[in-house]
């Protein structure tokens, strides 16, 4: 019988960008193109100078130049693009350069704040350079002293960038080709934060002062309903309120408000950035003596050390009269102050699973 126990876990695989999938499909178009190489795969050189070989779908001549596509492999990362088919079409110009276009499934820029201007199509400046430095030493090679326009497409991106933060950000139409260093590692996040980073970004360009960064749907719907914030304002930050607060030392606004669910709000108030249950946990024995310093007797304290829940432990409070969602909310306030800029006012509010709000700390002049 196989010992289950000491099995290791395989390691986690890694996978590339969409920025890559792009540089690769440019490149093998516009070599078909130049050279009249046709490939089932083709190599391509990484920012940080690793080279890796990506495999094609298909790679031909079209009505206006050639075309390439791949598969997007995300790796073990839970990718919204893993599995879908990326292919970019390349036309020879006159004029040497680049021009980059949105084609089907791929964003346009809709709204200021972002790094692309208003009107561009929203492959990002890192897969955009990839792109470039391949076809610049492809024209090297060949001897081509003109120009291409590549126009990247992703298969069903329109429906799939509606799960991504992309429409509020007023990328429209599509997905963003997006990537740093070419390679996806599992679980990072990378494009959440970045996205995060975005929104507050566009939000303060359009001129919003105050933001919401929220923890879900409910929360969203919380600070609507307080507040009556549009979309561009409402921050949607999932796990990740240090990308929130580390952001607006570069970026700072007026007004913050946290909103999220109790528990979550606990690990803030505990001092974690990452909420997410592989990074920070509800520690029971602190809210025990969060709830002891504002009168808990020493019942009460015991059970919500042994609470199975942080919501049966703010049920207990709640029903002995003592505030423990207020109290929360003031140490995850403390905390939030002193990581933001003092300029930027701050308060916090925990909700229960329904939406309601159980504590609030802070407030706005």
């Amino acid at each position: 019988m196989r010992d289950e126990t000491a099995e290791q876990p395989a390691p986690l695989r890694s996978g590339l960008t969409t920025g890559s999938c792009a540089t690769a499909t440019s490149l093998a178009a516009a070599r078909l193109l130049l050279s009249g190489t046709l490939a089932d795969a083709v190599q391509i050189v990484l920012p940080k100078g690793k080279q890796v070989q990506m495999r094609l779908e298909f790679c031909r001549l079209n009505a206006h130049g050639a075309e390439a596509g791949t598969i997007k492999d995300a790796g073990d990362d839970p990718d919204v693009t893993h599995g879908a088919l990326l292919y970019s079409q390349v036309r020879l110009l006159a004029e040497p350069g680049v021009r980059f276009m949105a084609g089907a499934g791929v964003g346009t820029v809709t709204r200021p704040g972002l790094v692309l201007a208003v009107g561009e199509p929203a492959i990002n400046p890192v897969p955009r350079k990839m792109i470039s430095d391949h076809l610049s030493l492809l024209a090297a090679e060949t001897g081509y002293g003109g120009g291409f326009e590549v126009t990247v497409n992703v298969e069903g991106g329109a429906e799939l960038a509606l799960k991504t933060m992309n429409p509020r950000l007023g990328i429209l139409g599509g997905l963003s080709i997006l990537g740093t260093s070419g390679i996806v590692r599992p679980f990072s996040c990378a494009a959440y934060i970045a996205s995060i980073h975005q929104g507050i970004d566009v939000a303060k360009t359009n001129g919003y002062q105050h933001i919401a960064a929220c923890t879900g749907n409910a929360s969203e719907d919380t600070m609507r309903r307080v507040y009556d914030l549009p979309e561009i304002a409402l921050i949607e930050m999932g796990d990740f309120v240090g990308a929130v607060l580390k952001h607006l030392r570069k970026v700072p606004v007026d007004k913050l408000s946290l909103c999220g669910g109790f528990g979550k709000i606990s690990k803030l108030a505990a001092g974690h950035m990452d909420l997410h249950s592989r990074h920070s946990s509800i520690d029971l024995p602190q809210l025990a003596d969060w709830a002891a310093a504002i009168g808990a007797d020493a019942t009460l304290q015991q059970g919500i050390r042994t609470a199975n829940t942080s919501q049966q432990a703010l049920a207990m409070a709640a029903a002995a009269g003592v505030a423990l969602g207020d109290e929360v909310c003031r140490h995850a306030l403390n905390f939030a102050r002193s990581v933001v800029p003092a300029q930027v006012q701050v308060e916090v509010f925990a909700i229960d699973r329904q939406g309601g709000i159980v504590g609030h700390a802070g407030g706005f002049a």
